[in-house]
């Protein structure tokens, strides 16, 4: 009879005890493994998804309909975290639940995963025009880079939404409450770890003024219909 085994039980077998070189690629495998899906609620300013933030000017837990959320009023505020959740990812789902502002600045990026030592990386943008926002989604890897937005496809804002970019190795899209925003041919290859700002580019420019209720990253290419709902 065959024994299942979970992925950290796994890898700690692989690290502590001796197993033919046919194995060793598992250590590979170890290096990234992962949950399918990790959610990062927004609810408090110093442990996010598990991990430790740093905090840059004066972010704030606000009660919001949907539950607790962090609210970004432009700079300074941002976190940051030494973590890439999408790391090793070969294909992926990002979603997040956020409220931008109307007044904030025109261009923004809310949220960023970068590889660390390299320009490879993971954004979600805002274009705010006549207190209306656009999607722009970008993702730079080591095989090419592409950026998915179309300032035609409009949405008022002061509202809540549902954001998602998937990429199925083949094509990278984005969506705006579950609707296509924009798709297009991609070849993306996996980033190494790395580190995630939120509410600010992670160089500290274009600054985000609105709200974010929570992230889901997934290492597969979901459906719409698999998509978070806003409650």
């Amino acid at each position: 009879m065959y024994q299942k085994i979970s992925v950290p039980r796994l890898c700690d077998i692989t690290a502590n005890v001796f197993l033919p070189r046919l194995l060793f690629p598992i250590f590979a495998f170890c290096a990234f493994a992962a949950e399918d899906s990790i959610t990062w609620t927004f609810d408090n300013l110093n442990r996010i998804g598990g991990h430790a933030t740093t905090v840059f000017g004066a972010p704030k837990v606000i009660d919001t309909p949907l539950g607790k959320a962090i609210q970004f009023n432009g700079a300074p505020d941002a976190l940051f975290l030494d973590v890439h959740p999408l790391a090793g990812a070969e294909k992926f789902t990002w979603e997040v639940i956020f409220r931008p502002d109307s007044d904030g600045p025109p261009a923004q990026r809310f949220f960023h995963m970068q590889e660390n030592g390299s320009q490879h990386r993971y954004l979600f943008e805002t274009r705010i025009i006549n207190k209306q926002w656009a999607l722009d989604s970008f993702a730079a890897s080591s095989n090419g880079s592409r950026a998915l937005m179309d300032v035609g496809l409009l949405h008022p804002a002061d509202k809540w939404y549902h954001v998602a970019a998937v990429y199925d190795g083949k094509e990278y899209r984005n969506y705006v409450n579950g609707k296509l925003q924009v798709a297009a041919p991609a070849t993306l290859s996996p980033q190494g770890p790395g580190r995630t700002s939120v509410g600010v580019r992670i160089n500290k420019v274009d600054y985000f003024k609105g709200a974010i209720r929570l992230s889901r990253m997934t290492r597969r290419a979901l459906s719409t219909a698999e998509f978070l709902a806003i409650p």
